[in-house]
C-alpha cells in the first residue's frame, strides 16, 4: 500500500468523493463521513433524498468517464476517493465479461485523478477475496492471486492497473459484507437478509459447499476506510 505525502493542504475539513455512493457500502460510508466535505457518484441507482442533504451528487459513467469533469468544476480535487462502484454479482459478470472489465477496472477514474497537476489524492479501492483460488483458508496479501471467475479476474486487473498508475492508494480485499439494510434499500440481495427470508419460508437451500469464507461486518469496513481517510487528511494538513 504505497502512500506518498508530498503536498500542502489548508485547514479545511477535507474533501472525500465516494464513487458508487448509492450502493450498499457507499451509503454506509457517506453516513459515517459527515465531518468531511462530501460528494458521491451514481449511475444506475437514483440518489436517495437523504444523501443529498450532506453531499453533492454527480452522475458518472465509469465506462466512459463522462461526469468527472463536472466534479472538477463544482467540487474540486478530492483529498480521498473511496471507490465502492463495481459490477459485483458473479453470475452477472459471467454473463457479460466486457461490462465487468469496463466497470470494475477503474481506468476512467484513475485517468481523471492523474489529470490533476498535484497528485495528492488517496484512492481507497474496494476489491474482493475472490481474487484467490480458494483452495485454503486465511490467505495473505502476498499470496498469488488466481481468480476462478470473471468477477475475480476483473478485480485482479483493477488492482494491477491501480498499482501501475497510482502513487497513493490502498486496496481492501473484503469477503462477504453483511449488516443492516441501508436507509434507502438497495436492489441487490444482502446476505443476512436473503438467508433470513429463505429460512423464514421454510425452504431447503444450500448456502455454501466446501468453501472457506470470512464475512465482515459493514461498519468494520467503514471504520477501516474512515481511519485511512483521517490519517491521510491529517498528514496532508501538517505538510
Amino acid at each position: 500500500m504505497p502512500i506518498e505525502e508530498n503536498s500542502e493542504m489548508s485547514g479545511r475539513r477535507g474533501r472525500v468523493l465516494v464513487v458508487g455512493g448509492t450502493g450498499y457500502l457507499g451509503q454506509h460510508v457517506l453516513q459515517a463521513f459527515t465531518h468531511f466535505d462530501l460528494a458521491f457518484t451514481h449511475f444506475s441507482n437514483h440518489p436517495p433524498r437523504y444523501l443529498l442533504h450532506n453531499a453533492l451528487a454527480f452522475h458518472v459513467d465509469l465506462r466512459t468517464g463522462q461526469g468527472f469533469q463536472a466534479i472538477s468544476d463544482t467540487f474540486g480535487q478530492p483529498d480521498v476517493v473511496v471507490n465502492c462502484a463495481a459490477l459485483s454479482v458473479p453470475r452477472v459478470c459471467e454473463a457479460d465479461p466486457d461490462a465487468a472489465m469496463s466497470i470494475n477496472v477503474p481506468s476512467s477514474l484513475v485517468n481523471w485523478l492523474l489529470s490533476f497537476e498535484v497528485k495528492n489524492t488517496l484512492l481507497i479501492h474496494l476489491s474482493t477475496d475472490q481474487v484467490y483460488e480458494g483452495l485454503k483458508s486465511f490467505y495473505k496479501e502476498e499470496d498469488e492471486a488466481v481468480p476462478v471467475n470473471v468477477y475475480g479476474k476483473s478485480k485482479v486487473a483493477a488492482e494491477q492497473f491501480i498499482t501501475e498508475k497510482c502513487s497513493n492508494f490502498a486496496v481492501l480485499r473484503s469477503s462477504i459484507i453483511f449488516g443492516p439494510q441501508t436507509i434507502s434499500p438497495v436492489p441487490k440481495s444482502l446476505p443476512i437478509q436473503w438467508i433470513d427470508s429463505v429460512l423464514s419460508k421454510g425452504n431447503a437451500v444450500d448456502f455454501f459447499h466446501d468453501e472457506f469464507r470470512c464475512p465482515v461486518y459493514v461498519k468494520d469496513v467503514v471504520s477501516i476506510i474512515l481511519a485511512l481517510s483521517e490519517k491521510w487528511i491529517s498528514a496532508e494538513r501538517i505538510r
